[in-house]
């Protein structure tokens, strides 16, 4: 039996008679449940949406954002919705034999957060606390870490450095780079297990994040409201206005490679999730304004002075590690990437994956 919640608002289950009736179709993998925490957020919902096209429907939905304030599952498939205070009682119980894998993508992803009390319970003691499970029950876990844990880049951006080498520039990465650290020197881990390094993710389900959110989201918006977009001007002599360069991700390949890591099982350890080639903010520009048939407009802007001394001029994953275990690269290049985003989803009112 298929029990799916293809959820608009409520947590209440559906039940589908037989296989063929199931909107995921008859290949549903039905023997295991998964657990997605930060679901209702953007990777998580996202990774959700991608769980559901490769047959897996049983999820166990987790969040500190209840559904009556945001939504971002509506007309996903997921089997019920706890918050994420209520997800310990829940492994202690023995439904929670029916896990087989946990995304832990639940996290501050704030880099401006200066709050460190608050980054450290739910960045690092709450993660800590996931493998620590995940290590007693021989769970597979795949957990969020970001490319902030590798500061200034001055030592690269290499995922099989020690993780000693690195210094973040703000507490965010710090708090992201101290749970690398800590999961690397543990003795008992899960069978199974990634710290997946997110470089410049972008696409659909951002849409909630404010300032948080990606320069393509802002760019569409800032071009349609008033036909130009505002960049930030450099302050490195080795960059010039524009020239600031980023590894920018689909949010659609990230979350193909992370269920091809819990389904392909490779070598445990820290995974970098980019494109593996820094391209510029004017490249991301010039993308946005040619998917909205609009003519390039630029207005400089001065930076912040708050985030001047924290800020990246360079940032390009080095991808051999995932290269080196036969998983899929990169599908979705910047400029067919940003051309999905904004004519298939940003077009059409901030429309959900």
């Amino acid at each position: 039996m298929c029990r799916l919640s293809c959820n608009t608002g409520g947590s209440e289950l559906r039940f589908v008679k037989t296989l063929l009736e199931c909107p995921l179709g008859c290949h549903a993998k039905l023997d295991s449940m998964i657990i997605v925490t930060g679901a209702n957020g953007f990777i998580g919902s996202a990774l959700v949406w991608q769980l559901n096209q490769r047959a897996y429907s049983h999820i166990l939905a987790v969040d500190s954002v209840g559904l009556d304030q945001r939504n971002l599952l509506q007309g996903k498939a997921y089997s019920q919705f706890l918050l994420k205070d209520q997800l310990w009682e829940f492994l202690r119980s023995p439904k929670a034999y029916e896990v087989t894998g946990i995304f832990h993508m639940g996290a501050c992803s704030a880099t401006t957060e200066k709050n460190w009390e608050f980054l450290k319970e739910n960045n690092l003691e709450y993660s800590q606390k996931i493998f620590q499970w995940a290590a007693k029950e021989q769970k597979t876990l795949i957990y969020a870490s970001s490319a902030a844990t590798y500061g200034d880049g001055e030592m690269g951006f290499d995922d099989q450095s020690p993780s000693t080498d690195f210094e973040p520039l703000n507490l965010y990465g710090k708090s992201k780079l101290l749970m690398d650290q800590w999961a690397l020197e543990q003795k008992v881990t899960p069978h199974h297990w990634y710290g997946v390094r997110f470089f410049n993710v972008f696409g659909p389900n951002e849409y909630h994040k404010g300032s948080m959110s990606s320069l393509a989201y802002k760019a569409f918006h800032q071009i349609k409201k008033n036909g130009k977009l505002g960049l930030f001007k450099s302050y490195h002599p080795r960059y010039q206005d524009g020239e600031q360069k980023r590894d920018f991700v689909y949010v659609k390949d990230v979350i193909h490679w992370m269920v091809d890591l819990m389904e392909a099982t490779p070598q445990n350890g820290i995974y970098n999730m980019g494109s593996g080639k820094a391209r510029s903010w004017m490249d991301l520009a010039k993308a946005v304004f040619k998917s909205m048939n609009q003519d390039l407009n630029i207005d400089w802007l001065e930076m912040p002075n708050d985030i001047k001394n924290q800020y990246q001029y360079f940032t390009e994953a080095k991808m051999q590690r995932w290269q080196g275990q036969n998983l899929d690269e990169s599908q979705w290049p910047l400029e067919k990437a940003v051309e999905d985003y904004v004519q298939n989803y940003l077009q059409k009112g901030d429309s959900l994956l």
